[in-house]
C-alpha cells in the first residue's frame, strides 16, 4: 500500500511541481503571449486590429518599456532568492514523495503554497492587463471583447482537434 499511495502523490504533486517550476522559469521571449497552439492570448495582432490613436499606442509602446525595465531590474535582483525558494520548494516535495508514510497535512500546505505563488503571479499578470486596457476607448474595449471571443473560438477548435486524434 506504501508504493500506492507513493503514486497516487507523485501523481498528483508532481503537475504542480512542474507547473510551478516552469512557471518561475518562465522568462518570455518570442511568442510568450500566445497560447500552447499559438493563437489563445493576447498579442499585438489583436491591439492591431483596435484601430488605436497614436497617442494610445505611445502609450502601449511606454507601458511595455517601463515593464520590460522593470522585470529587468526585478530578475537581476531577486534572481537568486527566486532561484533558491525554487530549490527548497522542490526540496520539500522530495521529502515528501519519498518518505516512507504519507503526510496529508504537509502535502495539503505545500500545495497551498505552489497555488499561492501561481495566484500571485496571475494577479500581478491581470493587473498588468487592465493598465493596459485601460486606455481603450469604450468602443474599443466591446470590439476587444469581440475580438477575444473569435480568439477563444479559434483556440478551442484547435484544442479540440488536438485532443480528437
Amino acid at each position: 500500500m506504501k508504493n500506492a499511495k507513493k503514486l497516487v502523490l507523485a501523481a498528483v504533486v508532481l503537475p504542480l511541481t512542474l507547473a510551478t517550476t516552469s512557471a518561475f522559469a518562465f522568462g518570455g521571449g518570442k511568442g510568450h503571449d500566445k497560447g500552447p497552439h499559438g493563437e489563445c492570448g493576447m498579442d499585438r495582432g489583436m491591439w492591431r486590429q483596435l484601430d488605436l490613436t497614436d497617442a494610445q499606442k505611445t502609450q502601449l509602446k511606454e507601458m511595455r518599456e517601463s515593464g520590460k525595465e522593470q522585470m529587468r531590474e526585478k530578475h537581476k535582483e531577486q534572481f537568486a532568492a527566486h532561484q533558491a525558494e525554487r530549490q527548497a520548494m522542490q526540496d520539500q516535495v522530495n521529502q515528501l514523495v519519498l518518505a516512507d508514510t504519507f503526510d496529508q497535512a504537509s502535502a495539503n500546505e505545500l500545495a497551498k503554497q505552489m497555488v499561492e505563488k501561481q495566484t500571485e503571479r496571475k494577479v500581478k499578470m491581470l493587473e498588468k492587463q487592465h493598465q493596459m486596457l485601460s486606455i481603450l476607448t469604450p468602443e474599443q474595449k466591446e470590439q476587444y471583447v469581440e475580438l477575444k471571443k473569435e480568439r477563444m473560438t479559434k483556440c478551442q477548435d484547435k484544442m479540440q482537434k488536438h485532443f480528437s486524434k
